[in-house]
């Protein structure tokens, strides 16, 4: 499958601070790619350029090979949603949607039945009369969807469309999007500081830090194979070791390597009989004290110290783990081949 939408050394300066330093990024036809990474680090910049709402300093970006540098926003093919949502206050739900399809000259016949198609497709049939102030944010941010898919766009930029929204109502509309999503093989690029989110929504995910894409992959890819410290400790709760460390815990282990990482779930918790089908043949066991317990849903986080060094340890919820406490005497499984070998930062 062809390239669709490329970006070539995309440069944007802030006066004296770059902000989008040299990016590369190719995304095929019908690909939903997110872009992760702390606030700050560029990304909304980034959609913003590819908009036309923020003019470039250097690079190019490409929509079927066509350049977009000169085209003013309008002209561009691409559908932008914000995290504002960003609705006209004094327009109605269907005059929202309408309003592009307005502006680029449709009937009002045909602007009302392609209105009728959205609200259809995102459950507000309802609401088509009323103004924005009276309904809730996830009401708001479907509206703000159908009049970005209302003009047909080529491309869709998501910009943090579920930050402002509680727990549950982010839940159902990120499954609405990535449905709609596939429905329409629109090719999409998500903006989030939400690692769940990326890995449930993604089919590639590239993470930003500094102006820069550090790593980019699919989803498992990422989580399972973190290049750097950066990566690993932003994809997850990496326990992110020092070579000391590792040969303080992994007996027999000398690498040229400085920074090592071991993911939470990798680590085996022996207590109190449980947990012993789970310790992989060949581990090398470790004595440790639980320092603190979190129940996180179907996990339980504990930190455990093993030979003077915190780790984070997952379990599974189960039912086997409802005796583990702070203070407990534990022991600890550690398989030598699902430590990973960490890049420095830059490399």
């Amino acid at each position: 499958m062809n390239d669709y939408l490329k970006l070539q050394g995309i440069l944007k300066m802030f006066g004296e601070t770059c902000v989008l330093d040299n990016i590369d990024l190719e995304i095929r036809e019908g690909e939903l790619v997110t872009l992760l990474g702390p606030s700050g680090c560029g990304k909304s910049t980034l959609l913003r350029c590819i908009a036309g709402l923020s003019e470039l300093d250097g690079g190019r970006i490409l929509l079927e090979n066509k350049d977009l540098a000169n085209l003013p926003p309008r002209k561009r093919e691409v559908g932008m949603v914000f995290q504002s949502y960003a609705l006209f206050p004094n327009l109605t739900v269907s005059q929202n949607i309408e309003y592009g399809m307005k502006m680029r000259g449709l009937s009002k016949a045909a602007r009302r039945s392609r209105c009728e198609e959205l609200l259809a497709l995102v459950d507000l049939e309802e609401k088509r009369d009323v103004y924005p102030q009276s309904l809730s944010g996830g009401q708001q941010q479907r509206v703000a969807l159908a009049r970005s898919l209302a003009v047909q766009p080529k491309v869709l930029l998501l910009d943090e469309p579920l930050s402002a929204l509680d727990a549950k109502i982010r839940k159902n509309l990120r499954a609405e999007i990535r449905d709609i999503q596939k429905r329409f093989n629109m090719t999409t690029l998500f903006v989030t500081h939400d690692q769940e989110e990326a890995l449930i929504l993604s089919d590639r995910i590239c993470i930003m830090n500094g102006g820069r894409i550090v790593q980019d992959g699919t989803p498992e890819g990422l989580y399972t194979a973190p290049r750097t410290e950066f990566v690993a400790r932003f994809m997850g709760s990496y326990n992110v070791l020092t070579r000391p460390e590792v040969m303080a815990l992994f007996r027999g282990i000398d690498s040229g390597m400085d920074s090592f990482a071991i993911r939470p779930e990798a680590v085996t918790l022996l207590h109190d009989g449980a947990g012993q089908q789970e310790a992989a043949a060949g581990a090398q066991l470790v004595n440790g004290m639980i320092k603190s317990v979190s129940v996180l849903g179907n996990i339980i986080r504990c930190t455990v110290e093993a030979e003077g060094i915190r780790l984070t340890v997952d379990l599974l919820n189960d039912g086997r783990w409802l005796r583990v406490g702070e203070g407990d005497k534990v022991t600890l499984a550690l398989n030598p081949s699902e430590l990973l070998h960490l890049e420095r930062e830059g490399a």
